[in-house]
């Protein structure tokens, strides 16, 4: 039987009535010999299972079959000799349990009035019948409780706040089957992003989230330390220049799921830590890669949802089917000005642009970021449908190549669907040489403060020194997938979101 602490040790002045309540009645089972908190019961079926078996059953049937049940009390009516309980499994289906004075005896079912509160978890053996109504049913020989709940739940007929959803997940997981479907289905979408890439010959590896220098993505890294080695360290921002490693050593089809850390803003659409998707493939560009990540995509949409027509939270479709939109950044930018604009076009000439549409920007921008600074507020904000946006300014990309027959161009595109960027590739720089110019700069621009420049990582830059076949690579965030899935927030797609304390 398990140890239980004293009762005094478990009592606190401060608790609320219905606390105190079950509190007292855990210390009085406990007193009384019975282990509210039982290591195993003999379940038979799943209520799922039973539920299967059991269908189109007449009212008032008798079918002989004797099983074991456990699930969580969510109705109680205690009337007289015959009580009545829903019982809830994890999946959310739910079973009714009956209990009569002639099955169970009058000590037993004076204990059940007693004991047993909405939110207990319970074990109930008995004989599948259906009521009077037709409802299927265990009518119980015998019952326990397998875990007392201290805490009530909320208010099961009104929806809990955003806040009480995130802080305390575990009761939005009880409450709303919604919040349940969206855990299963982030399960069911990594599945299939997995099985997509086994069957296309991709290997799965693991990379550090410890790194001495952050790099792979320009964005300000949370900083720790370690005492076994006396240094400085980061939690990783992206695993690119690990990736890329693994293909310089021969993996040439290569992919992570893991998570990444950045140390910057959470809105709706950002976390500090989130869950990112990326692969890399020798001989690939960025154009195979932007026709291979539309493919795992839509075949995610079809797996878990059946559908690449998906339903969104608020009861709008969204089609992600067929191909996708294409548009250059340059000319896109161009066509919304009315006025072209090319990699040639100088900086001066951009913030004037930007301050006679009363757009706000950094006065010590260059040219590629006004540029996506204008086309994010000028084109970005009305995109809807599912659109690649390609052909980046140059030095805003460190790590891509340049564009083949442009100049001043990256061979880069963004994914935007419902509006929100979720995903980036690249055909990748495998110059070594111009890579060391590339980070040099950026290690330039680290040391007069830029939080978000890379550092210059000599190890990085060895690796493509032995040479690196040409290649395509793509980030995809897996928490803004399942937003573009199912029309959530992104706080709303993570299990446990990072919040203040309370």
């Amino acid at each position: 039987m398990t140890e239980f602490p004293a009762p005094d040790a478990l009592r606190e002045d401060d608790l609320p009535e219905q606390m105190r309540v079950r509190r007292d009645k855990r210390d009085r089972i406990i007193a009384e010999g019975v282990d509210p908190y039982p290591v195993e019961v003999p379940r038979t079926h799943s209520l799922a299972e039973i539920r299967a078996a059991h269908t189109d059953l007449a009212p008032d049937t008798a079918t002989g079959q004797t099983v074991g049940v456990t699930g969580r009390v969510m109705f109680l009516r205690n009337t007289g000799k015959l009580c009545f309980a829903t019982l809830r499994e994890g999946d959310g289906t739910e079973l009714q349990a009956m209990l009569s004075l002639a099955k169970v005896g009058e000590e037993s079912l004076a204990s059940w009035k007693s004991d047993v509160d909405l939110g207990d978890h319970v074990f109930v053996s008995g004989e599948v019948i259906t009521s009077k109504r037709g409802e299927l049913s265990v009518m119980a020989d015998k019952w326990q409780l397998t875990s007392k709940a201290l805490r009530p739940l909320p208010n099961t007929h009104s929806d809990l706040a955003e806040e009480t959803r995130i802080r305390q997940r575990y009761v939005d997981l009880i409450l709303r089957d919604r919040a349940r479907d969206v855990v299963r289905t982030r399960a069911g979408v990594v599945r299939s992003l997995r099985e997509s890439f086994h069957r296309r010959g991709f290997t799965e590896v693991e990379t550090p989230m410890l790194q001495t220098l952050h790099g792979g993505a320009a964005a300000r890294p949370f900083v720790t330390h370690s005492n076994a080695f006396d240094l400085e360290l980061y939690l990783r921002i992206a695993p690119e220049l690990y990736l890329k490693r693994c293909v310089v050593g021969g993996i040439e089809k290569v992919f992570e799921i893991n998570r990444n850390f950045r140390n910057e803003g959470s809105d709706s659409s950002h976390s500090p830590e989130f869950a990112m998707l990326e692969y890399y493939e020798a001989y690939a560009t960025y154009d195979t890669n932007a026709v291979m990540t539309r493919e795992l995509i839509q075949e995610a949409a079809e797996n878990v949802l059946g559908t690449q027509v998906v339903t969104l939270v608020d009861g709008t479709e969204y089609d992600l089917s067929g191909e996708w939109t294409t548009l250059g950044m340059y000319e896109s930018l161009s066509e919304a000005l009315g006025e072209e604009v090319s990699p040639e076009t100088p900086a001066e000439r951009l913030h004037k642009i930007a301050a006679a549409r009363e757009i706000e920007v950094d006065p010590k921008l260059g040219h590629g970021k006004l540029v996506e600074e204008l086309w994010e507020h000028l084109v970005g904000d009305d995109l809807s449908a599912p659109t690649f946006v390609r052909d980046f300014p140059l030095e805003t990309s460190p790590l891509t190549r340049q564009h083949r027959s442009r100049a001043g161009v990256a061979e880069k595109w963004d994914l935007y669907v419902r509006g929100f960027e979720l995903a980036t590739g690249y055909s990748e720089l495998v110059d070594p040489v111009v890579e060391r110019q590339r980070l040099t700069e950026q290690s330039l621009l680290a040391a007069q403060g830029d939080s978000e420049a890379m550092r210059l990582d000599e190890d990085f830059l060895r690796a493509l020194e032995y040479g690196m076949p040409p290649s395509g690579g793509v980030g995809m965030g897996v928490d803004r997938l399942l937003m573009a899935l199912t029309g959530l927030g992104i706080r709303e797609t993570i299990l446990f979101p990072l919040v203040r304390p309370e």
